[in-house]
């Protein structure tokens, strides 16, 4: 079953059960996947529809910050709610040991040793990662993992340089 078909059965289950938070959730996601077909001119792949699906969560989690700066908890459960349910569609999300493991791979895999290897690890985790992990998270235990194989050549380097002085 796709993913467009679980989404579709979900909602047809939310009309018929009068769940009106559920069916107008469902159906903004519907129509955001619309219409970025109707951009693309064509159908979403479920990979494409998943994308689709983050984003709509990433744009509710913003909201509710928003909602709760501006005093407003009411609107902020509401969002919190509608997350819930498009997260039920979303693959489950990595752990924070399975997200430090896919950054210790990623830095192996492209060979990365400082800062500024950080795109390159980028562009190896989000294939691997979309829809499962938090884009920025992600950056974080990158940039933390970059930064302490940074500091350790730094250190090592400097070892070495102190070891040539003090020989002459």
């Amino acid at each position: 079953m796709t993913l467009r078909d679980r989404i579709s059965t979900e909602l047809t289950a939310a009309m018929r059960s009068g769940d009106a938070l559920r069916r107008d959730t469902l159906r903004m996601a519907t129509n955001a996947a619309y219409t970025v077909e109707k951009r693309q001119g064509r159908a979403l792949t479920d990979d494409e529809l998943l994308a689709v699906l983050v984003r709509e969560v990433k744009t509710r989690r913003e909201s509710v910050e928003a909602f709760r700066g501006g005093g407003r908890e009411d609107l902020a459960t509401k969002e919190e709610a509608e997350i819930a349910i498009l997260s039920e569609f979303l693959p489950e999300p990595l752990s924070e040991a399975e997200l430090q493991a896919l950054v210790d791979e990623a830095m192996a895999a492209t060979g990365a040793s400082s800062a500024r290897d950080m795109g390159k690890v980028m562009g190896w985790l989000a294939p691997r990662t979309r829809g499962r992990a938090d884009g920025k998270r992600l950056s974080e235990v990158a940039a933390q993992a970059l930064a302490r194989v940074d500091i350790g050549s730094h250190d090592a380097a400097a070892g070495q340089a102190i070891k040539r002085t003090a020989g002459h």
